[in-house]
């Protein structure tokens, strides 16, 4: 279990999210109301970037690159939104954090088909296409692929996975799990103990989790929907995270045993008193700094990257404002907006 003392931020945020969901969000959640209007500004490119649209027949890919470095690592990562939802702003961030911590890496994030008008095998489908042109268009090396997702994101790279291992399809140098959704059967033991603590997914079936669209007509046990259910022998190193108030929680934990048993590498930790994806925080919560500290080690074994500064390492400080309860609300909304219009 990760940080037992649970930061102030952090109670407060898991608080507010719940008081939020509770009040009013959960039935346009279970409508799509929201998912089918979205709203969110123009997102601009940080300096130091390239940021170029890939159009396909099907769907569009966006590929995030360090300007005039070429490191020849490259992140796969698959959004998160309960199959439902679309590609959106936080999971840009998330490319150029996931670009400054692998050190100049890549980063192609495929705005994948959804349900309902999508349903199994599409996202799959698109996230094999992805992973095929980075190697066969791009020609990087299977082994400096990494492939990172959140919620369903993460269910379905760890599909992927099983998938390719199936098909003889070179693996990827490792996977990032992130409050990954591996069980469509619902089955485990959290969704009923932590059913009353979740701020995201709790008190409600009126939500993602249950009725999925995405599975269709297609057996939730088939292991390409619900990974939980596949076979992961020979599969590479797999860091899993995930909070204690989740539902999903055992899902994460379950998927942790199936590693273990089949003999796999893996990194599994637990953060106690954290919510879904609680990783959205970013800089803002301590918890959420800790996982991508925790990400940026699991990539530097991953892609052997050996740091070794000159003279003591000292940790900035800056002696700007402190961040307020406004920030917090700020995250607040831009984790409601991943979920609604998810």
């Amino acid at each position: 279990m990760r940080r037992k003392n649970v930061s102030v931020r952090g109670n407060l945020v898991r608080e507010m999210m719940q008081n939020v969901m509770e009040t009013s969000l959960k039935e346009p959640i279970r409508t799509g109301e929201l998912r089918r209007n979205p709203v969110e500004p123009a997102w601009a490119c940080p300096s130091g970037y390239e940021y170029e649209i890939i159009e396909n027949e099907h769907f569009n890919m966006e590929y995030l690159r360090p300007v005039g470095v070429f490191t020849g690592r490259v992140i796969l990562q698959l959004h998160g939104g309960g199959y439902i939802g679309p590609m959106k702003n936080i999971y840009r961030r998330f490319a150029v954090r996931y670009s400054k911590i692998s050190y100049g890496g890549d980063v192609l994030t495929p705005d994948y088909r959804v349900a309902p008008e999508n349903p199994y095998p599409a996202a799959l489908n698109d996230a094999l296409f992805a992973y095929e042109w980075l190697i066969n268009e791009k020609k990087y090396d299977p082994a400096d692929i990494v492939i990172a997702g959140d919620s369903a994101g993460g269910g379905l790279g760890l599909a992927l996975g099983l998938y390719l291992k199936d098909h003889n399809i070179p693996l990827p140098g490792g996977f990032i799990a992130m409050s990954a959704w591996t069980d469509l059967t619902n089955s485990g033991e959290s969704y009923k103990t932590n059913y009353e603590i979740d701020p995201l997914f709790g008190n409600s079936t009126n939500n993602m989790l249950y009725n999925s669209s995405y599975v269709g007509e297609e057996d939730p046990k088939n292991p390409y929907i619900s990974p939980m259910f596949g076979d992961f022998k020979q599969f590479p190193f797999v860091l899993l995270q995930v909070g204690s108030y989740e539902v999903l929680l055992s899902d994460t934990q379950s998927m942790a045993e199936k590693l273990k048993a089949a003999g796999v590498k893996h990194r599994f930790s637990v953060y106690d008193g954290m919510f879904h994806v609680f990783q959205m925080g970013l800089d803002l919560i301590p918890e959420s700094q800790e996982a991508w500290e925790e990400a940026e080690e699991f990539l530097r074994i991953i892609y052997h990257i050996n740091v070794k500064p000159d003279g003591k390492v000292v940790r900035k400080v800056q002696n700007g404002p402190k961040k307020t309860v406004r920030d917090v609300t700020k995250l607040l909304i831009a984790m409601m907006k991943k979920e609604l219009d998810g």
